[in-house]
């Protein structure tokens, strides 16, 4: 057990759970860029005065809020390959894009209803007052709906971001290397203190988001 816990161990411990946290990091920022604006996009079509379109993508929504994010990752990297559609680039760059897009698919239908909830909390009356003035659609919402959305969101957008960065973990149904799987290969080794270091990441990781949220809504105070 001593050889567990010598200086040249413990680094290449900490630098392959290094690579595992950058991984996880990853994962995280990329859905975040792709589903926050795929997710309003996602919502117009939910209000869509289209009813085929409205009715098409709720269900889709409906769908994918139903089911288990893990099903749907096994779903989207196996399917394909096996119905002959495409095939995913091999190696771990093709298992990291197929997790990229069903983590930005299914935050993105998530993200659409709280939008859809924050739009449509803002009074008409303000809207109707934006037209009195002579403004267009596009500005109506820009500088009346979007800033009271904004505001209105954050509480709830705050919490799935927080979600998000525990379920990066689920890419390893798919032998993604995220610093869960990474710390836990190491068990088998005899070594546990790993599985606290992924402990601590997210924690920490979670708290610093918590922090820097709180510190963007009370910027958006001036609303109240």
């Amino acid at each position: 057990m001593i050889e567990f816990f010598t200086s040249s161990t413990f680094r290449t411990v900490l630098s392959a759970l290094n690579s595992g946290f950058l991984k996880t990091l990853q994962l995280f920022f990329i859905t975040l860029i792709g589903a926050l604006p795929l997710g309003l996009v996602i919502s117009f079509g939910s209000m869509s005065r289209f009813p085929p379109l409205r009715w098409l993508t709720r269900l889709v929504v409906w769908v994918i809020r139903g089911t288990p994010l893990v099903l749907q990752i096994i779903a989207l990297f196996y399917v394909p390959g096996i119905q002959k559609w495409f095939n995913w680039p091999s190696g771990e760059s093709g298992r990291m894009m197929a997790v990229c897009v069903a983590f930005i698919i299914n935050y993105a239908c998530y993200f659409s209803e709280i939008y859809r909830g924050g739009i449509q909390g803002v009074p008409k009356g303000q809207q109707e007052a934006g037209q009195v003035l002579g403004m267009t659609k596009a500005q109506i919402f820009r500088h009346i709906t979007l800033l009271q959305m904004i505001k209105r969101i954050v509480p709830p957008i705050s919490n799935e971001i927080i979600t998000l960065v525990k379920d990066t973990s689920l890419v390893r149904v798919i032998s993604v290397y995220e610093i869960i799987w990474v710390g836990e290969s190491f068990i088998k080794k005899g070594m546990i203190w790993p599985l606290f270091y992924c402990m601590v990441f997210y924690l920490l990781f979670s708290g610093a988001l918590t922090l820097a949220l709180g510190w963007f809504e009370r910027k958006l105070s001036y609303f109240k």
